[in-house]
């Protein structure tokens, strides 16, 4: 058991039936009436923020988290298959509990968070930035600017993403996670 003034960012807890991790939290001590934690939480499982407020010296049950890369092998009808870096160990997720999975391509990393008590994986945590191949764009004509606008390319993971006019099939491009942008071109498809 840990209470509030054991809380820091990247603690994980059981709270109101679920896994929460701190984003971010603050101790206020007002002038009257009783201290509180004023906290920001991150459900483990799906993502989702919530603002929560914990009188102080409120008791949770902390739970340890462990983050392990893994190496994305394929999807098929049970899931999305992944393969332990460290004892090739396989197993799958469903859809809904691999996050960014539109960037994941065949062979790449990827950082899963496993539950240590129970080894339950709770979700994954692709790289912020990615460099995937296009393979199928409008072909790009010659004058195309970066500032000319953009148009839509499918990349080799299956995303669809906006890129700018002078990128062509066969170009790989990296692309933000977060904002699931694209960000620049790491190099031009072969003229052989």
């Amino acid at each position: 058991m840990a209470d509030t003034s054991d809380f820091r960012n990247g603690m994980t807890f059981i709270w109101r039936d679920d896994l929460w991790e701190i984003v971010d939290f603050l101790h206020v001590k007002p002038g009257k009436g009783g201290a509180f934690v004023r906290t920001t939480l991150k459900n483990v499982k799906d993502g989702h923020e919530v603002e929560e407020t914990f009188r102080a010296g409120a008791k949770v049950d902390e739970v340890r988290v462990e983050r392990r890369e893994h190496q994305f092998l394929y999807e098929d009808d049970y899931g999305l298959h992944f393969m332990d870096q460290e004892s090739y160990e396989q197993f799958s997720m469903p859809p809904e509990q691999v996050e960014g999975r539109e960037f994941l391509k065949e062979g790449g990393d990827v950082d899963i968070l496993f539950r240590t008590d129970t080894e339950e994986p709770l979700r994954t945590e692709i790289p912020q930035k990615v460099e995937l191949e296009v393979v199928d764009t409008t072909p790009g004509v010659k004058g195309d600017t970066a500032q000319g606008g953009d148009k839509p390319a499918t990349l080799e993971s299956g995303a669809t993403i906006d890129v700018p006019l002078f990128i062509n099939e066969g170009d790989v491009v990296r692309v933000n996670t977060d904002t699931k942008e694209y960000e620049t071109r790491v190099s031009a498809a072969s003229t052989v």
